[in-house]
């Protein structure tokens, strides 16, 4: 098992532990909807409370986690307005990090209400839907994102459009997902 499966399988079943709804988002999401590509961290969106924070942070020291002292202080990140705190886990004197993106949006809530059990190459997690991975990449907006979402738009096919094209507007991002659309459909018009 690669160190990116051992971080995300411990994780995963931390958060089962503690009852944590939660769906696996970024690159381990797009392994399993798109292209397979390398990636080198995991990132969840969870439904967690700020005062449970504490307490995860000492189960997931008990695994093999190590929590910056800004994050016990409670001080939480944020990254296209969605709050963020970071955990770092090492297998082998490699870190692999992780990404947790805490539910405090209506889009995240939505995210974890049209959650996904999928079984990828390495692991079986909740997953984040191939829609919701879209708008999230096209939140990044970076160019492994836009690639991300090419990757999935060409291989999941009919997707829920109405879905991403709500949310697109309401997170900023509907001229981005349409150019996306619109290049999809101009692929499919070639023979």
């Amino acid at each position: 098992m690669t160190g990116v499966a051992d971080a995300l399988l411990r994780l995963a079943a931390l958060f089962d532990r503690f009852q944590v709804v939660y769906a696996v988002i970024g690159g381990i999401a797009v392994r399993a909807y798109g292209i397979p590509r390398a990636t080198y961290d995991v990132d969840f969106t969870v439904a967690l409370p700020r005062d449970r924070l504490e307490t995860v942070f000492a189960a997931a020291e008990e695994i093999g986690y190590s929590v910056l002292d800004a994050y016990r202080s409670g001080w939480v990140d944020a990254v296209a307005n969605m709050p963020l705190v970071k955990l770092r886990f090492y297998l082998r004197e490699k870190g692999v990090d992780a990404d947790i993106f805490l539910a405090e949006t209506p889009f995240q809530e939505s995210i974890l209400r049209r959650r996904q059990r999928v079984e990828t190459d390495e692991v079986t997690v909740w997953l984040a839907s191939p829609e919701d991975v879209i708008l999230l990449k096209l939140l990044a907006n970076r160019v492994r994102d836009i690639s991300d979402v090419q990757d999935i738009l060409f291989t999941q096919g009919q997707l829920d459009e109405a879905y991403m094209r709500h949310w697109a507007e309401e997170l900023g991002v509907l001229p981005l997902l349409e150019a996306r659309l619109s290049e999809m459909s101009n692929d499919d018009a070639f023979p």
